[in-house]
């Protein structure tokens, strides 16, 4: 079963329709029965899931196909998204002002938004080896000017826009992975973004509501807005280092 599977692993053409034996081939990975390299078994088990995934997608209506995009949207960012939870959560300290809060949220929406269906597209092609490090250190910028500054600077909007183009590759690289239907490429990747989107008012709202009555208190910042981000940025700087050298 398993070389059968390998043989035809390598002269079938990999579409959304073949590959008929996946569920074999991952059957054994999981079983423990394919003998090939750690790497390699990864990487025909993810390839097999793909091809998986893309099958039953294509059996998919279309509104069908756009609600489960929504739905791996945000989970991208609830729960899996611990980063760019973390950023979003830098931008909300950053300020106890709503409206350079908006400005900010608004300049990273938009700037995601353009990458990720660049990537997506394959229109823009960069590595996730050095996506993934700069993406941490955009946590860890955004962490420290809000323990330097009481309040954000006027051109915060423009850098977070820079980190936002960065983040939009991130999401890119996720969004590869999961697959995306040929015939609904365009709504697919609306509905992705739009997932993100409410992952990402999730977490403003949740952080809202749990500052909601201290906000404004005079030992807010000492207490709260410093202590928080400082932690952010050691989490940020932790992952800069992880990902560059281990």
């Amino acid at each position: 079963m398993l070389f059968l599977g390998l043989l035809l692993c390598c002269v079938t053409p990999s579409s959304g329709n073949a590959h008929p034996q996946d569920e074999d081939i991952i059957l054994d990975i999981e079983l423990g029965e394919m003998q090939l390299e750690p790497g390699q078994i990864d990487e025909e088990y993810q390839a097999a899931l793909k091809r998986k995934r893309l099958r039953k997608l294509n059996a998919m209506s279309s509104l069908e196909k756009f609600q489960l995009y929504i739905g791996a949207g945000f989970e991208h960012i609830i729960p899996k998204g611990l980063d760019h939870i973390l950023f979003v959560l830098g931008l909300f300290f950053s300020s106890l002002l709503l409206a350079s809060l908006l400005w900010q949220i608004t300049a990273f929406t938009l700037a995601h938004s353009i990458t990720l269906g660049l990537a997506a597209l394959g229109l823009v092609a960069v590595p996730a080896s050095l996506v993934e490090p700069l993406i941490a250190l955009s946590i860890v910028w955004v962490a420290v000017e809000n323990c330097l500054f009481k309040q954000a600077s006027k051109w915060r909007p423009a850098i977070v826009f820079g980190f936002g183009l960065l983040h939009g590759l991130g999401f890119a690289s996720v969004l590869s992975d999961y697959g995306l239907p040929k015939d609904d490429l365009v709504p697919a990747l609306l509905a992705f973004n739009i997932g993100v989107e409410l992952g990402q008012i999730s977490v403003i709202l949740l952080a809202f509501v749990a500052t909601f009555w201290i906000r404004r208190k005079s030992w807010y910042r000492a207490v709260v807005q410093i202590p928080a981000s400082a932690l952010i940025a050691l989490v940020g700087l932790y992952w800069f280092i992880e990902r560059v050298f281990w």
